[in-house]
């Protein structure tokens, strides 16, 4: 849902009504994510997909339902032995489907509050709940909690709490809740704040790679201690472009465990104390580029300076064989790295390998880097 926020704003604030369906199981391969939205507004306006057109034409039926009578409806789509040609994923996945109904008078102040947060790319949460009496109820961070329909005021708190909780780690996820009112199931849907990408050396490399990054969704800065290099005009796609040491600058600046570094200077007074300080921090990425003679003269001078169980972090040479020549190709080479590393994939072709193509990112990677 908050993927959508920007549209679904500009129609809440003119006060019209849009159902929205929110994907809140995957079972098998699919192809989007929990918490995916899709919207159907009162003129038969689509904004979005939830599975990428497999069951968008049933989801939109559904949603012009759920307009219509105000009634939450929870729905399931995917193959089945039974019924191959019923309406699911051809992927041969399952997605359960909660759709609602909502307008800025049911949502109020604290819906919109969350949707322009998100919209501004500002951390914001929503909860719904999934399952039970309760089934549909949206809740914010600011949400009355002496009229949440079919849930106490206790119960509301703790999910609220959880929420809370997911929106600091950046974690969208479901789970179950122990509340007053019992085991409550919920969907939370969280939107954080930008991964940071920090790009070392003010090289053709890192003017590719930024332009690809952003696209991904990160924040991008370019730092390089030689100012000649490190202009705003030589890397328009970057947020930011720093002229400093590295390794002072790494060591001052926020970062987190969602922040990838990349080392492209490949010049040893830089690399060693950047590498140094790189792994020292608790980031989701270190990555430095350089001939195998060049990350082996590399190791040599961390070995004395970093524990062999932190050295091991560092991926080095950076990327992923893919035969990548151009400066465009090794920015492919190095996020498909990066994304491999997020997700826990193997980096291997999907052709060679068994099971489902689309799987659950691992716990610890659930708000990406």
């Amino acid at each position: 849902m908050l993927e959508l926020s920007g549209a679904l704003l500009e129609l809440l604030e003119c006060g019209e009504s849009v159902a929205v369906a929110t994907v809140t199981r995957i079972d098998g391969s699919a192809p989007r994510t929990l918490g995916t939205a899709m919207s159907v507004d009162v003129r038969g306006a689509v904004i979005g997909s939830i599975s990428g057109g497999c069951v968008e034409g049933a989801v939109y039926e559904a949603c012009q339902e759920v307009l219509d009578s105000g009634v939450p409806a929870l729905q399931e789509f995917g193959y089945t032995d039974d019924d191959a040609f019923a309406v699911g994923l051809a992927c041969g996945g399952r997605l359960e489907v909660i759709v609602q109904r909502l307008d800025a008078a049911g949502g109020g102040a604290a819906l919109l509050a969350e949707l322009r947060a998100a919209a501004a790319g500002q951390p914001a949460g929503v909860v719904l709940v999934t399952r039970g009496a309760a089934l549909g109820t949206l809740l914010t961070g600011g949400s009355d909690l002496t009229e949440v329909p079919g849930l106490g005021v206790d119960s509301a708190r703790r999910l609220l709490a959880e929420l809370a909780a997911r929106i600091a780690s950046g974690r969208s996820g479901v789970a179950v809740v122990d509340c007053e009112d019992g085991p409550i199931e919920a969907l939370f849907v969280v939107s954080s704040v930008k991964p940071r990408m920090i790009v070392f050396g003010a090289v053709d490399f890192s003017a590719a790679l930024a332009n690809a990054a952003v696209l991904l969704g990160y924040r991008v800065t370019i730092c390089d201690a030689r100012p000649v290099f490190a202009t705003a005009d030589r890397f328009p796609a970057a947020d930011e472009v720093i002229v400093e040491w590295p390794a002072d600058y790494l060591a001052r600046t926020d970062t987190d465990s969602r922040t990838a570094v990349v080392v492209l200077t490949h010049d040893d007074k830089f690399d060693v104390p950047l590498l140094q300080v790189a792994l020292g921090l608790p980031l989701g990425y270190v990555g430095a580029m350089g001939s195998r003679r060049t990350h082996e003269r590399r190791l040599d001078a961390l070995t004395a300076l970093v524990p062999e169980d932190v050295l091991s972090r560092l991926h080095s040479p950076i990327g992923l064989d893919i035969g990548a020549n151009t400066p465009e190709e090794t920015a492919v080479s190095i996020l498909a790295e990066i994304i491999a590393t997020r997700n826990a994939g193997s980096g291997a072709r999907l052709s060679a390998l068994s099971g489902p193509i689309h799987r659950a990112a691992p716990a610890h990677a659930a708000s990406g880097i």
